[in-house]
């Protein structure tokens, strides 16, 4: 058996695979990872540009499904893609398309729960801690989670 079919077997899979759904370089890079360098780098600059992968599309569409589907926020979104190699501009565009108004309620919803879900909790300062680690946790700012935790304060004392 030649590496030409393997390379091919290969290249054939991943066109299906990236036909389903969205990858970015790493993931084909790790997908690739069993064959040879040179044939592995071929294939990736294959998908690219035949517009398989590209890591605009595929950030655009993380940052999208992650902040609507799960609630991430910015920080979170921008760790998570910095980890698979995308470039700063190309989050960057990413995290711009996000709609910052559905993402708002979504956060002061999610927040919200917590706050009731916290109330039984005696020890003020321990609730407080609580409260920002969860929200921290998810991906929002220190700035945003202050803002709301303020809000639900004022709403509960009066």
């Amino acid at each position: 058996m030649s590496s030409d079919g393997a390379k091919e077997r290969a290249a054939n899979r991943l066109m299906r695979c990236c036909a389903v759904r969205e990858y970015c370089r790493s993931d084909i890079r790790r997908k690739l990872a069993g064959l040879p360098a040179a044939d592995a780098q071929e294939i990736l600059e294959t998908l690219c540009r035949e517009g398989y992968v590209d890591d605009g599309r595929y950030a655009r569409a993380f940052a999208r499904d992650k902040s609507a589907l799960q609630g991430w926020g910015s920080l979170k979104i921008k760790l998570a893609l910095q980890r698979k190699d995308i470039d700063a501009a190309a989050i960057a565009a990413a995290l711009e398309e996000i709609d910052g108004e559905a993402a708002e309620a979504r956060l002061g919803q999610l927040l919200r729960a917590k706050w009731n879900a916290l109330q039984a909790e005696t020890d003020p300062e321990r609730r407080k801690a609580r409260f920002f680690r969860y929200a921290l946790g998810r991906g929002y700012g220190y700035d945003e989670i202050k803002r709301i935790y303020d809000n639900l304060g004022r709403d509960q004392n009066g």
